[in-house]
């Protein structure tokens, strides 16, 4: 890996990180993320334009990642209202890689090496203990849910599509299609919820919304791209410091307290996904 392409994966993880910040920064969690389905859609509608429709053994897989990612993001909003970002976002962030390792050893029948498994310990380790410190510092215990919640949703959606992009044969028409249906989804189920003063959202949210939703394309992007030019593992494993920014930006942004405990669950964390993807 060059020097500028692991700039470039730090820059997406930062920007990773930052979305989920703007989010837990706006006054409305849900007015934010349905403005960010807006970019999003407007953004997939461009890119599916410049592409030849998906053929319809592709469809299946759009249409069940849409409702996951409808599930993801109702759940993120939800858990953002309820806990800190430096608290949910390591729960949600590195429990998907756990999960998805356990699924791939139960039923995918992918061969995986001793320092993997060790790798799945120890996120399950930091993981528990990040948990266990919403009880002991008082937080509310409300966003434990939505946060496993949102994490089991990231690994049903990475597996959906990373099986559905190979069935496309075109990664870049298979996400813009999915940015489109994902947000056909989410805004019927977001006014259901919350009624329509989701739509109503006041000037902060839109342009929090917007940079989030450009931000987060722009993640995904060079994520992408540093995978065409990069190890994958290498690529993926470097992605999940944006845990590390994440509770940093929670400290510098919010004020969020930073105690030991939290400090040593995100390390561990963080060391856990990077063994289970060397």
């Amino acid at each position: 890996m060059t020097l500028g392409v692991f700039l470039a994966v730090i820059g997406a993880a930062l920007l990773h990180a930052g979305w989920n910040a703007i989010v837990k920064k706006g006054l409305s969690k849900q007015s934010t993320m349905f403005v960010l389905s807006v970019a999003q859609t407007l953004i997939g509608i461009v890119v599916a334009l410049g592409k030849p429709f998906p053929e319809p053994q592709v469809w299946p897989w759009l249409l069940a990642s849409g409702l996951i990612q409808m599930a993801y993001q109702l759940l993120l909003a939800y858990a953002y209202e309820r806990g800190d970002l430096s608290r949910v976002y390591p729960i949600a962030r590195g429990s998907a890689p756990m999960m998805v390792a356990l699924v791939s050893i139960l039923f995918l029948s992918d061969p995986m090496e001793a320092i993997e498994y060790i790798g799945v310990l120890v996120l399950g380790l930091g993981i528990a203990f990040m948990a266990w410190g919403a009880f002991t510092n008082r937080e509310s215990r409300r966003l434990l849910p939505f946060a496993f919640g949102s994490a089991l949703a990231t690994a049903g959606y990475t597996l959906t599509d990373g099986l559905g992009a190979r069935v496309s044969g075109d990664p870049v028409q298979y996400v813009g299609w999915l940015m489109i249906l994902s947000a056909c989804f989410y805004m019927p189920a977001a006014i259901a919820l919350r009624g329509v003063s989701v739509i109503r959202a006041g000037r902060k949210e839109w342009i929090l919304g917007l940079v989030a939703g450009a931000a987060s394309f722009a993640a995904y992007a060079i994520v992408v791209w540093a995978m065409t030019v990069a190890p994958l593992a290498l690529v993926a494993a470097l992605r999940e410091t944006s845990i590390l920014f994440a509770v940093i930006l929670g400290w510098l942004l919010f004020g969020e307290r930073m105690d030991r405990g939290k400090i040593f669950a995100t390390v561990l964390i963080v060391s856990g996904v990077i063994l289970t993807r060397l």
